[in-house]
């Protein structure tokens, strides 16, 4: 069934997808996800892996997806203390978002280097 398309439901499309961008706009929000999806890994790790991110930005974005519920952060009091991030279950709920995401960016580039 299709959805109407009314003022009430604009307004409310509008706000979740404003909510959606809020937790995972940016440019490495989305990126740190999938790194993560591939195995836990340590911050240096994650670093070199997300190409590009400085150590600061990581820290943030690290804190507000694991505020989101996206990241857990594991220590290991052994010494030394070693850091592990991982990836929740709760980011299995982006599966979609993800691969629509993925095939539309690579219709795109299609699209752009054909038009060139």
């Amino acid at each position: 069934m299709e959805t109407q398309h009314t003022p009430a439901t604009c307004e409310a499309s509008l706000a979740a997808l404003g909510d959606a961008l809020y937790v995972l706009g940016g440019k490495w929000k989305l990126r740190i996800i999938i790194a993560l999806r591939d195995g836990n890994k340590r911050f240096n790790e994650l670093q070199r892996t997300v190409k590009g991110i400085s150590a600061r930005v990581l820290s943030n974005e690290l804190k507000e997806l694991e505020l989101n519920g996206f990241v857990k952060r594991n220590v290991f009091t052994q010494i030394p203390v070693i850091v592990e991030y991982e990836a929740t279950e709760y980011t299995n709920t982006l599966d979609e978002v993800l691969r629509a995401l993925s095939e539309w960016g690579a219709r795109h580039k299609d699209k752009i280097r054909r038009e060139r």
